[in-house]
């Protein structure tokens, strides 16, 4: 699929990887439709693709866990913009937390569930919400798309992160899943797992995190945003990729 005649939808689009893949795009000449809960910053990033060459622009303020709010931008973005041709799944969230705390044999704390679902509505739910809405107009249109969804290398399992990982390796499931399922349409699913990426919410660690989180990374290195929207590209482009997961990790293993 060529990026300059498509429409690409962004999930998460008006920061950090969002933020980063639409730029990226927009200087391919794509057709953008970026999906966020913050209107500010979704007024910049239509302004910055705009000025980056994007054929055309919209952002929409949407909450992706609400099922009836998604199905209507999808309308919308079609109507808007004439099709949706790419799906990257990126909006999540982090409440990271130990299942449980024990000290003297005494439980100490225990994981919320309202901490725990709230991980799984917008990492999981709401990657189920936009994947159904935008298969459903690229098979309806006839003309196949490609669905990507952002998982994590977390999603292997990571201490302090059971909500988070369960909805990281749920993604790769429902990106097997779609990959077969729809792949009779010629829609192509795939997935890109990230490592340490730098972005605003890693700049604010505390020196000696970044000093720890570095030491498991074989390059010694952050990964850049712009890596992860190379990774989506080669997807896109690839007519022969589907159902399989990008790890773009610098050899790092949790």
């Amino acid at each position: 699929m060529k990026i300059a005649e498509s429409t690409i939808v962004i999930t998460g689009g008006a920061q950090g990887l969002g933020r980063a893949m639409a730029e990226h795009f927009a200087a391919e000449g794509a057709q953008l439709a970026l999906i966020d809960m913050n209107a500010d910053t979704l007024t910049e990033a239509e302004g910055i693709c705009s000025a980056k060459g994007a054929k055309k622009v919209k952002g929409y303020v949407v909450n992706v866990t609400d099922e009836a709010a998604v199905e209507q931008v999808f309308n919308d973005i079609v109507a808007d913009i004439g099709a949706v041709n790419v799906l990257i799944n990126n909006a999540g969230i982090l409440r990271d937390g130990m299942l449980i705390k024990c000290k003297d044999g005494e439980i100490t704390h225990k994981m919320p569930l309202q901490q725990f679902q709230s991980v799984l509505d917008v990492n999981l739910t709401g990657s189920f919400l936009c994947g159904r809405e935008a298969s459903a107009h690229m098979a309806k249109a006839g003309n196949g798309g490609v669905i990507i969804n952002i998982s994590s290398v977390a999603r292997a399992g990571n201490i302090g992160q059971t909500n988070y990982a369960a909805t990281k390796a749920g993604v790769v499931a429902m990106t097997v899943t779609w990959a077969r399922e729809l792949g009779r349409f010629g829609i192509r699913c795939g997935a890109i797992a990230p490592g340490f990426i730098e972005t605003p919410m890693t700049a604010q660690m505390k020196p000696e995190a970044v000093e720890r989180a570095l030491s498991m990374v074989p390059l010694r290195r952050w990964g850049q945003p712009e890596e992860i929207a190379h990774s989506a590209r080669y997807i896109i482009e690839n007519d022969f990729f589907s159902g399989r997961v990008i790890e773009i990790d610098g050899g790092v293993r949790l």
